[in-house]
């Protein structure tokens, strides 16, 4: 593929796993690139409910944008509320993006109490266009099909068919929290004591009072130089 280069990618609809969802199903895509930041703020926007103080004379709504507060004109108060909740969310990932969207959805799910959960695995198809370096030479452009695998995950605040695989009911996030707690923990105090005894430990040979002793070649040698010293003044006499 040296005389190729990629010219343009395509993905592939894909059919939505989950048969059955209304059409006004919120559905967040998330990608490499994508901030869980803003992603989560879209979907706590529309899984969530908070209620706006009305502020100012005469009732009148105000909305914050950027950290600024601009006064709705001519709002009537019955809008002082946010939409209702939605009942649905779904919550798609592919390649890269899937470690990314398993974690907002648990996000989510510690956010919004009592989400049902049902969770697809399936493969997405993506067009890779390559065109010839140089089109004189005679190349023709080439399209390979690349399989990638992506997550589908539906939360519902309604029941959902127990029987299907990938579900799972809501409150065991608790538990599974729980357990990597505990592990943690006892990850870390296997580490603390590790450290002691390693720091507990030595050598109890040449250690002093305050410490190990270490012996210098200086301490030796003039020991060594005199009697060499003493040797030579024998020899001379």
């Amino acid at each position: 593929m040296e005389n190729y280069s990629k010219a343009r990618t395509v993905e592939q609809p894909c059919p939505c796993p989950f048969p059955g969802l209304s059409s006004d199903t919120n559905e967040v895509r998330v990608k490499d690139g994508s901030k869980i930041r803003n992603l989560m703020r879209y979907a706590l926007s529309r899984m969530e409910v908070k209620p706006r103080a009305l502020e100012g004379e005469g009732g009148q709504p105000k909305s914050e944008e950027g950290g600024s507060t601009t006064e709705v004109q001519g709002a009537p108060c019955s809008q002082a509320l946010e939409k209702m909740p939605s009942r649905q969310i779904v919550f798609t990932g592919m390649g890269k993006g899937v470690s990314k969207a398993i974690t907002c959805v648990e996000i989510l799910k510690r956010r919004v109490k009592g989400l049902h959960q049902q969770t697809r695995l399936l493969f997405s198809t993506v067009l890779e266009v390559w065109e010839p370096l140089e089109p004189a030479a005679g190349l023709d452009s080439l399209t390979v099909s690349r399989n990638i695998p992506a997550i589908w995950v539906l939360l519902s605040r309604d029941p959902l068919d127990a029987s299907l695989p990938g579900y799972q009911a809501p409150g065991n996030f608790d538990s599974l929290w729980a357990q990597a707690a505990k592990e943690d923990a006892g990850v870390a105090g296997g580490q603390r004591h590790g450290g002691r005894r390693k720091r507990g430990g030595g050598g109890g040979r040449g250690k002093g009072p305050g410490g190990p002793v270490r012996q210098t070649d200086r301490s030796r040698e003039p020991g060594k130089g005199q009697s060499r010293g003493k040797g030579a003044l024998s020899g001379q006499e």
